[in-house]
């Protein structure tokens, strides 16, 4: 009875462990992910030093809304991933709804900044960069939704 209990034990920690791990290695993750983005944005958005000092405050302050919606995001993958397997009808429409839910709010956080980034930015300057914004973003999702097993492969 020990032997199980002490195996129970070392077993919740494993699992606790590689949590901690997946986690870590999931903010890592999106620490790259944000600086590639802001990079690739920079190196293909032409701004004067004056458009650049008002354009890169209002992104700083976008970028943190939407890491809002991606923690979110990553939130509902990893409720995915530790359900998958077991995964009910219920559950795969909870979480499908939530995860359009997050491409709605996406929608209307750039709907919302668009005036925003107008204010600091020429028009075809501010479109280029809603232009990269989705190009970028479109990527991202590509590469991350690509991973993850389709719900009825779980059957």
């Amino acid at each position: 009875m020990a032997l199980a209990q002490n195996t129970s034990s070392e077993l919740s920690a494993a699992d606790s462990a590689a949590d901690t791990i997946m986690d870590h290695q999931l903010e890592l993750l999106r620490k790259d992910i944000r600086s590639i983005k802001k990079q690739l944005i920079a190196e293909n958005l032409t701004l004067t030093d004056s458009e650049a000092t008002k354009f890169w405050q209002v992104y700083e302050q976008y970028s943190a809304e939407t890491e809002r919606i991606n923690d979110t995001r990553t939130a509902i993958i990893k409720e995915y991933s530790e359900d998958y397997g077991t995964l009910t009808d219920d559950q795969a429409d909870s979480l499908i709804r939530r995860w359009l839910d997050t491409d709605i709010e996406q929608t209307k956080l750039r709907q919302q900044y668009m005036p925003i980034f107008r204010n600091v930015l020429p028009g075809k300057k501010a479109a280029t960069f809603f232009q990269l914004d989705r190009r970028i973003s479109t990527m991202i999702d590509l590469q991350l939704t690509s991973q993850i097993p389709l719900a009825q492969s779980q059957d």
